[in-house]
C-alpha cells in the first residue's frame, strides 16, 4: 500500500474547475463546450498547460486527444512494462454542467501532482488523457478520441454528414486534424496494463444510499434509433378524425411504446425520446411527416437485444393500424461492458484504506472507457452527484466528494502500478 497518504489539493482543484468552466460558449444556457467549437479548443489549451504544470509530458494525439504521459521507472531503465491510463473528456452538451467528464480529467491530473508531491514514483507509465468529443455531436458519434485510440473508429463514422452536411471527416480536417490519422491511431490490443476513469455518477444511487464511493460493476450499452413515419397532409378542420393519416399521431404513440418499454426493464435498464419533429409544422395541416430520436440503456445484454425487436415490432403494428408507414433506423449500437473484477476489488481496497464508504453501482451512462476495455482491463471509480442531476446547468458535486474521489483514483493507480496480474 501507498507508505505516504497522497492528499489532493482542494483549493488547487476548485481554481482549476472555475477556470475551465470560463471556456463556453455564452450563448447558450448553462455550461456549453460542445466538440470542435472555439471555446473548446481554448479549453484543451488549458488542460495542456495544467498537465505540464503537474510535470507530464504533454502531446496531440492522431485521434485529437491531449495526452499527458509521467514516465516511469522501468522505461527510464530501459525495460518495458504495459502503461496505465486513466482521464476523461472535457466537452459538454449543449447547456450542460461543469463536472462532467472534467472532474476525471482534472482530477487524474492532480492525482499525478500528488503522487509527486508526496514522492511516489511509479514503475509503470502512466497515461493521462483527455478523450476528443466524448458527448454526442451533430455527426451521431459519441467517444471520437476513445473510439480512435481503441481501433474502433470507422472510415464510415468519418463519412456521417453533420447536420449542416458537412462530414465528421471534412470537420476534423477543419480544426486541423487529419481523419486518416484518426483512423490509424490505434493502440494494439491488450496494449493497456489498466485503464481507470473517475467520474461523477450522474445518478442518485450513491446520494440516496450515503456511500463516498461508487465502484462501477458495468458500463450499460446503448442502442440508438431514429423512426421516420410518413403520413398524408389534409386540412386540420376539414378532414374527420377517421380519416386521417397522422404521421406525428403514429410518432406519439411510438413514444409512448419506447417508455413503456424501459419501465418494464430489468435491473438497469431504461428507454428514452429525447427529439421529435414533425412536418409540414401547421397548425392547421394534419402532419404528413413526423421523426423521432430515441435510445436504449441498459447493463443487460440480453434486454437490450430483446428490447430491439419488441420496439421495432410494437410501433410497426400501431403505424399499420393508422395506416401510416414506417422506418426505423439504427443509428448506432454498444454493448454492455462490465469492469475488471480485480479492479473493483483495488478501487473498494483504496477507500477501504482511506475511510471512505463505498458501493458496487452500474454506469447507466456512456463513457470513454467502456472503448478503452479493448485496449486493457477496465474500471470505474464514481463520486455522488448532488440530486442526481447531470446533462444540465444544475450538475453539481461539492469539492470534498471530488477531493476524495481524487484520493482514491492516486491510490488505485499506485496499487495497479504494483500489481503484476489483473487476471480475473
Amino acid at each position: 500500500m501507498t507508505q505516504i497518504p497522497l492528499e489532493a489539493d482542494a483549493q488547487s482543484v476548485e481554481a482549476s474547475l472555475a477556470e475551465l468552466a470560463g471556456f463556453v460558449d455564452d450563448t447558450q444556457e448553462g455550461w456549453t463546450r460542445q466538440v470542435f467549437s472555439d471555446p473548446y479548443r481554448a479549453s484543451r489549451e488549458f488542460v495542456a498547460g495544467k498537465m505540464r504544470d503537474a510535470g507530464l509530458e504533454v502531446t496531440l494525439d492522431g485521434g485529437g486527444n491531449v495526452v499527458g504521459r509521467l514516465p516511469g521507472r522501468a522505461s527510464a531503465a530501459g525495460l518495458s512494462l504495459k502503461p496505465i491510463m486513466t482521464g476523461s473528456h472535457t466537452d459538454t452538451v449543449r447547456g450542460g454542467g461543469r463536472f462532467d467528464g472534467i472532474v476525471g480529467v482534472l482530477g487524474a491530473i492532480e492525482a499525478v501532482a500528488a503522487m509527486r508531491r508526496s514522492g511516489v514514483a511509479l514503475n509503470r507509465d502512466l497515461y493521462v488523457v483527455d478523450f476528443l468529443g466524448e458527448e454526442p455531436n451533430e455527426f451521431g458519434i459519441s467517444c471520437v478520441g476513445s473510439r480512435s485510440l481503441a481501433g474502433v473508429l470507422l472510415p464510415e463514422h468519418l463519412d456521417m454528414p453533420g447536420t449542416s452536411g458537412q462530414s465528421m471527416g471534412r470537420t476534423l480536417e477543419a480544426v486541423g486534424l487529419d481523419p486518416q490519422a484518426a483512423l490509424d491511431n490505434a493502440w494494439g490490443r491488450n496494449s493497456l496494463h489498466a485503464y481507470i476513469e473517475l467520474h461523477i455518477e450522474q445518478g442518485p444511487l450513491l446520494e440516496r444510499s450515503g456511500h463516498e464511493i461508487g465502484v462501477v460493476t458495468a458500463i450499460a450499452g446503448i442502442d440508438r434509433l431514429m423512426a421516420r413515419f410518413i403520413g398524408r397532409a389534409d386540412h386540420a378542420g376539414a378532414t374527420p378524425m377517421d380519416a386521417r393519416l397522422d404521421a406525428l399521431g403514429a410518432a406519439a404513440s411510438a413514444v409512448l411504446t419506447i417508455e413503456r418499454e424501459g419501465c418494464g426493464a430489468p435491473v438497469h435498464g431504461v428507454a428514452t425520446t429525447g427529439r421529435i419533429e414533425s412536418y409540414p409544422g401547421s397548425f392547421n395541416v394534419v402532419p404528413s411527416e413526423a421523426r423521432l430520436w430515441a435510445e436504449l440503456r441498459s447493463t443487460d445484454q440480453g434486454w437490450l437485444s430483446g428490447a430491439k425487436g419488441r420496439l421495432a415490432r410494437e410501433i410497426g403494428l400501431e403505424a399499420d393500424r393508422r395506416g401510416v408507414s414506417h422506418m426505423i433506423e439504427w443509428l448506432t449500437d454498444q454493448d454492455a461492458v462490465p469492469t475488471a473484477p480485480a479492479i473493483r476489488d483495488l478501487v473498494a481496497r483504496s477507500a477501504d484504506r482511506l475511510g471512505f464508504s463505498w458501493a458496487p453501482v452500474p454506469s447507466g451512462a456512456g463513457h470513454d472507457a467502456a472503448h478503452m476495455v479493448h485496449l486493457g482491463p477496465m474500471g470505474m471509480i464514481f463520486i455522488p452527484s448532488t440530486g442526481g442531476r447531470s446533462h444540465c446547468p444544475e450538475e453539481f458535486t461539492p469539492t470534498a466528494d471530488i477531493v476524495r474521489g481524487i484520493q482514491v483514483l492516486a491510490e488505485t493507480l499506485a496499487e495497479l502500478d504494483r500489481t503484476d496480474s489483473l487476471a480475473a
